[in-house]
């Protein structure tokens, strides 16, 4: 068993892939939750390659048996986590009678359930212990239900509301629960050929980025943090 663990579900080739080198770099083993394994295997290689721990475990997090089985695993494998980062998303762009129930019902899981699922895995053992960390992130529209984007705005408002209810619940008991709101887009691969030749500044590291994770996850309990906002620079808010 690791003595530091860490979980991540829903590790991609930006922030959660960040994130997890991030942790891993002060020795926490890393559990790497996500849906695909080729989502998984490079963050995995990258850690193993350097010398640390990590446990690629196939997640679906909008499906409370696969995230308890995810779980279970992971406590099997490596022990309880002490952080728990909850990365996980999904978004379909579409007007109220346009979109499906389908997919309105796939996107608030995804956006928020799933970190209630999550939650209902990792806090016992915080419990336990009297410490942690759980990281929800949010974005823009955790605070702006824009035009066409109910189906994303509905979950992160959602999950906005879930760490506000799990930090007055659990904070007082050693947990600290805190949201983060993205306000721009994340400097991936996909954006990156999306808009080929932009200025990486107009967009959010993932590396800064797991930098405030990190960050956020060592402050002291006298001065916690609830919700953080993140944006580039030259982003207009």
């Amino acid at each position: 068993m690791s003595e530091r663990v860490v979980a991540v579900l829903g590790v991609g080739p930006g922030l959660g892939a960040a994130i997890s080198r991030r942790f891993a770099r002060e020795g926490f083993a890393v559990a790497l939750l996500a849906r695909s394994e080729e989502s998984t295997t490079p963050v995995r290689e990258e850690i193993e390659g350097s010398g640390g721990e990590a446990l690629a475990v196939q997640t679906d997090a909008t499906d409370a048996a696969s995230v308890a089985g995810a779980f279970d695993r992971v406590r099997d494998a490596l022990g309880d986590p002490e952080v728990f980062v909850y990365n996980a998303g999904a978004f379909r762009m579409g007007g109220i009678l346009d979109l499906s129930p389908e997919d309105f019902d796939a996107c608030l899981k995804a956006n928020c359930a799933g970190a209630f699922y999550a939650a209902q895995q990792v806090l016992p053992a915080m419990l336990e212990q009297g410490c942690g960390t759980v990281i929800l992130t949010g974005a823009t529209a955790s605070l702006r239900g824009s035009a066409r984007f109910s189906a994303l705005a509905t979950g992160k408002f959602a999950l906005r509301a879930l760490a506000q209810s799990m930090a007055r619940e659990f904070g007082p008991q050693g947990i600290h629960v805190t949201h983060t709101i993205i306000d721009g887009q994340i400097n991936t691969p996909r954006v990156r050929g999306m808009s080929p030749g932009r200025d990486a500044s107009t967009m959010l590291s993932p590396d800064a980025m797991a930098e405030a994770y990190w960050q956020l996850h060592r402050q002291d309990p006298t001065a916690w943090t609830l919700e953080l906002d993140l944006r580039p620079s030259v982003e207009s808010f």
